[in-house]
């Protein structure tokens, strides 16, 4: 099966601090990874990265996308062959509602990517947005309300959520997408993932804790511990290690 992302022995430094040291990794069609660590070890750092967050310099590696070199790529780039970084906090895009914003997307990552339906007319886009907007039970009005301004946790989480089935990615990094999410939010956001599910995409889910998995079960999980992946499994390593915690990798239970 052909490689959709490819890292190989990525290093990576934030103001002269190494952050990601060695990490390499491989996406195919239709897997989910699933990335867990304990704080500070360069989950987050490696996702931006590969979305073309300039606050991440890559001193040594390679990653590629499609067969094509990712890190020369601008990040506009990256996204409109189909790569989405769902925030861990999303920026909030005052005087943008989320219908325009999507739209305005939508249009410009379809004018290059084949995979991706073009939709010209915004009334049929309005159509398509409220019908994925009932999947995840949210409000049609959400959609005229300014990017992320006053949004809740859950709210905000749930719109990266509707911004990824609207963009179709060809992979999508999830930066603990689960973080701040109460239940019935989590549920929410993981049937919408789950939605996505097929062989026309794929995810990495960075994740602090096990319960997102509960809902969304990786073919692969990785353990990042000091900017490197120290061991790779199944879902059965992710049981593991919410029982058992990082301190098998010299992390103390207070700095995870």
């Amino acid at each position: 099966m052909s490689v959709l992302l490819s890292v190989t022995d990525l290093h990576i430094s934030v103001e002269g601090k190494k952050v990601v040291q060695g990490v390499t990794l491989n996406v195919r069609p239709g897997e989910i990874h699933a990335i867990m660590g304990p704080n500070g070890s360069g989950k987050s750092s490696l996702v931006n990265t590969l979305m073309g967050h300039p606050k991440y310099t890559v001193t040594s590696g390679s990653a590629a996308f499609l067969g094509k070199d990712l890190l020369a790529l601008p990040a506009s780039d990256r996204a409109a062959r189909g790569l989405f970084l769902a925030f861990q906090y999303p920026k909030e895009i005052a005087g943008v509602t989320l219908r325009s914003f999507l739209f305005a997307a939508h249009k410009a990552q379809s004018a290059v990517r084949d995979s991706l339906p073009k939709i010209i007319s915004p009334i049929k886009f309005k159509k398509a947005l409220e019908e994925k907007m009932k999947t995840l039970h949210m409000d049609g009005a959400f959609a005229e309300r300014f990017v992320n301004k006053g949004f809740s946790g859950g709210e905000k989480k749930k719109a990266e959520v509707l911004q990824m089935a609207m963009l179709q990615p060809l992979v999508a990094l999830l930066d603990e997408t689960d973080s701040g999410l109460d239940i019935d939010a989590l549920k929410t956001v993981s049937e919408g993932i789950n939605a996505m599910r097929s062989p026309n995409f794929s995810a990495v889910m960075v994740t602090h804790y096990a319960r997102l998995l509960d809902y969304v079960e990786p073919d692969h999980v990785h353990v990042m511990v000091n900017g490197k992946i120290v061991e790779s499994g199944g879902m059965e390593l992710a049981r593991t290690l919410e029982k058992e915690g990082y301190q098998k990798y010299g992390i103390s239970e207070a700095a995870a």
